[in-house]
């Protein structure tokens, strides 16, 4: 029997706040543990909460973004549990009111993975949202060989979650998704949406069907994966478990499991869990949110989101779709790209530098674009160069890997080496002339129909004039003047 997966993704999103949700301590990766506290965030007696209004705006940014609807009024809950991340016993959250709610994360083909990328079932495909709420971070386990140490620095850490529509089909899709959410946090400057630092984390929920059932499938809940490939291994591993399962005859319940990332498997982590084991009920150190001032004083920090990027740089710069993705895929690639192609005549050839011998370059090194030595001004200086007929192509890749050591100019650079090619159509006239006399043989052999001998030619054109000469130029002066 085929089965058919339904998952939905709960993906949560530290912002990028200077200051925790509800308290002044700061938030900063890496700092020394139980250092970025005070008596809000580590639940002390009497210490009250206080908004933190620039987490309620990025929220606001995120939702204007996804295409959400942004509440009138919004207001937050405690969400009651017992547990050593959280001091209170309870987590600030939203429950029945959450800011943001509806909207969706278009999914483009370079979002997935790179091997699924020639097998996508649904191009174009939008994965719609069911809301997007605000609550605090909790705190960090450190689980060690005999005890567990609590780090509060992250407690209380602005932290966005954002729901899926349970219609994702696959693990790609689940890592098409994720991948296509980041790069639009980032477009937004709402998070740095970095796995590795805990930025953004995930929680999935996987259910299989037999094909011709419409009921969903218990559901099985996999929490805090912290990378998108994990996401897709946690996925297909779970898939695989489900279906082993169902083929045996046995049935599913509702329960919550962990991933295991070394072992490469999903564990037992509780059974049945749902919303009304958090108790929760308004939070009375809170007033309600009324988001009119702030949907009107965000609107303008809407950046260019990724998908109409895209769409733009095929219409004003005439470069491919792919390219045009490829480019995008990055915001500080593409802002080098424009700041490079702003001037350009041709700006499918700065794309085509920045995408082959550029990245290349920057892989090689080890180094992102904006540690590049080239600004982009000067790619398009050495671009220009090479349209004109100033230097060969082969020689502006030699000029290129010098600019790229050394941050000099392209015209310094060939100005020293003096390789400036030679384009003077006249003085290439007299050196073809020189060459047709003293070469009877091969022009005769061109004339009889030999074509490989005009390339012969071509060479000792190219030598006389040492090196300089217009390879391209000296072709059509040749073929002229030997068909004359």
């Amino acid at each position: 029997m085929n089965y058919v997966a339904t998952i939905g993704l709960e993906v949560h999103v530290q912002l990028k706040t200077r200051s925790k949700m509800f308290c002044a301590s700061p938030v900063e990766f890496g700092a020394e543990p139980n250092t970025h506290t005070c008596p809000v965030c580590l639940g002390l007696p009497g210490a009250l909460p206080v908004m933190n209004q620039e987490a309620l705006r990025m929220t606001v940014v995120t939702g204007l973004m996804l295409g959400c609807d942004i509440a009138p009024v919004s207001k937050f809950d405690r969400k009651n549990y017992f547990y050593p991340d959280m001091p209170k016993n309870y987590q600030i959250s939203q429950y029945d009111m959450p800011l943001c709610t509806n909207g969706s994360v278009p999914l483009h083909d370079l979002a997935y993975p790179k091997d699924a990328q020639k097998n996508i079932v649904t191009h174009d495909k939008e994965v719609h949202l069911v809301r997007i709420h605000l609550e605090e971070d909790v705190a960090k386990s450190f689980h060690f060989e005999n005890s567990t140490g609590i780090d509060f620095n992250r407690a209380g850490t602005p932290l966005m979650e954002i729901v899926t529509q349970p219609e994702i089909n696959s693990p790609e899709e689940a890592f098409a998704f994720l991948s296509a959410l980041k790069q639009i946090l980032i477009y937004g400057a709402v998070s740095d949406a970095d796995m590795e630092k805990g930025q953004l984390r995930c929680d999935c929920n996987v259910s299989l069907r037999p094909e011709d059932q419409t009921e969903l499938g218990a559901k099985i809940e996999i929490k805090n994966l912290n990378s998108v490939s994990g996401v897709r291994r946690a996925l297909a591993y779970e898939i695989r478990r489900q279906t082993s399962i169902l083929e045996r005859g046995e049935q599913m319940e509702q329960e919550t499991r962990g991933w295991d990332d070394t072992a490469g498997e999903t564990f037992l982590m509780r059974i049945k869990e749902f919303a009304h084991d958090y108790r929760y009920f308004p939070d009375p150190d809170l007033v309600p949110v009324k988001t009119d001032a702030l949907v009107a004083e965000v609107r303008e920090r809407v950046p260019e989101l990724p998908k109409a990027k895209r769409e733009r740089f095929v219409a004003q710069y005439q470069v491919s779709p792919y390219d045009a993705a490829v480019l995008a895929n990055d915001l500080e690639l593409a802002t080098y790209f424009e700041a490079a192609a702003k001037g350009a005549k041709k700006p499918k050839h700065i794309a085509n530098w920045i995408l082959n011998d550029l990245q290349n370059a920057l892989s090689a090194a080890g180094k992102a674009i904006n540690e590049c030595a080239i600004p982009p001004e000067a790619l398009d200086e050495l671009v220009n160069l090479i349209d004109s007929g100033k230097i060969s192509s082969k020689q502006g890749k030699e000029v290129f890997a010098e600019m790229f050591a050394t941050g000099r100019t392209a015209a310094a650079i060939v100005q020293e080496k003096g390789i400036e090619q030679l384009s003077d159509v006249s003085a290439i006239e007299g050196l073809c002339d020189e060459v047709i006399m003293v070469n009877p043989k091969p022009v005769a052999d061109f004339r009889a129909g030999n074509v490989a001998s005009l390339n012969f030619l071509k060479g000792q054109v190219i030598k006389l004039s040492k090196g300089k000469a217009n390879p391209q130029i000296v072709g059509q002066i040749l073929e002229e003047k030997l068909k004359a």
